[in-house]
């Protein structure tokens, strides 16, 4: 009978293990994937901005600043499932605590950047435009 408990145990154990173990894979993944779009977005956006520069068109600048806006909120999202799986095999209250503070902050990020986006979309709203006519050049 002890047997069979320690047999438990030692399987629950592992298990354990291998769910945490998955876990910081997946999260690894979803923070590459979050890097990586802001990779993209600097590549893009700093075309656009080489492209405006040589045409002389600065009044594109607010147009490119919002292409790059846009990969920046969606890398914050990734970030933030990152941060959400880590809170799921974090040990202690302390790192629960620390995750839970990034987690706000990078909310509060996204949440202005979102309205600062859609501020400057109203205002100029000549972003994809500036973009399709990159694309020509």
């Amino acid at each position: 009978m002890l047997l069979a408990v320690e047999n438990s145990v030692t399987l629950f154990a592992r298990t354990e293990e291998g769910v945490v173990a998955g876990v910081q894979w997946l999260k690894l993944g979803v923070e590459v994937v979050g890097a990586s779009i802001i990779a993209l977005g600097i590549l893009t956006a700093g075309g656009l901005l080489v492209k405006a520069l040589l045409a002389r068109r600065t009044a594109d600048f607010t147009a490119i600043r919002l292409t790059l806006a846009r990969y920046l909120a969606l890398a914050l999202e990734f970030q933030l499932g990152a941060d959400i799986l880590s809170t799921a095999i974090a040990p202690s209250w302390e790192q629960i605590g620390k995750l839970g503070a990034i987690a706000v902050i990078r909310t509060a990020l996204n949440f202005f950047l979102s309205k600062e986006m859609e501020e400057e979309r109203k205002q100029s709203g000549d972003e994809k435009e500036v973009v399709a006519r990159s694309l020509k050049e």
